[in-house]
């Protein structure tokens, strides 16, 4: 007689999708969901509640990232700004290295360009933050990434500006400063007014060749 074959265990393990998204996935959902209510409807209207129902997780994983709404707002404001870096870094991975000319006129274009298109965010995660608040991190950095290129055209011999520090400082609160009336004028095409900018900047750092001719 012939034997039946034993029927399946239906109870037996089956390879599958992880139940949980890994903790850096769940945390980027948590703040992208975030960052779209506080677009949509701003940041008082926007609850926790909001929040965890648009991102599908439980408000016990809010809490387990962070304590309240200003500490989403404050890692916002972090991200923002390495995001904002990012771009300048990659626009800037164009240029070659000792070409210190191309990569500040490029800097510039890289932050009228991101600003335009992030504006709104911005205002959001740095409300409070301005270009003169002392404990602006965010200017520090993007300021830090400019002092860069301030400096190695120095030391090439590119321009001789008498205050480094101090004129990147104007081109930074310039450049963001020229920029919020191009997004108050809704002004579509920036390429000539980013080239104007730039061109300014690249006059406040006394040029050597220019200076010489």
């Amino acid at each position: 007689m012939k034997e039946k074959t034993p029927a399946k265990d239906s109870t037996a393990k089956r390879p599958g999708r992880p139940r949980t998204k890994p903790a850096e996935v769940r945390l980027d959902e948590l703040m992208a969901a975030a960052e779209k209510l506080f677009l949509e409807k701003g940041v008082e209207a926007t609850t926790i509640s909001d929040i965890v129902e648009s991102a599908q997780v439980a408000k016990g994983t809010f809490y387990h990232y962070f304590s309240a709404k200003t500490d989403l707002l404050e890692a916002l404001g972090k991200r923002y700004t390495e995001r904002f870096m990012s771009s300048l870094e990659r626009a800037m991975s164009a240029c070659a290295a000792d070409d210190w000319v191309g990569r500040l006129q490029v800097w510039v274009y890289a932050n009228v360009e991101t600003y335009v298109k992030t504006y709104q965010i911005h205002d959001i995660v740095y409300t409070n933050h301005h270009h003169h608040d002392r404990s602006n991190q965010a200017k520090n950095a993007i300021l830090d990434q400019l002092l860069e290129i301030i400096d190695g055209g120095c030391r090439a011999g590119v321009w001789s500006p008498p205050a480094p520090r101090v004129v990147a400082l104007l081109i930074y609160s310039g450049v963001h400063g020229a920029t919020d009336d191009v997004i108050a004028a809704r002004t579509k095409n920036i390429k000539p007014f980013a080239h104007s900018v730039s061109e300014a900047c690249l006059q406040m750092l006394n040029p050597a060749k220019k200076a010489a001719a």
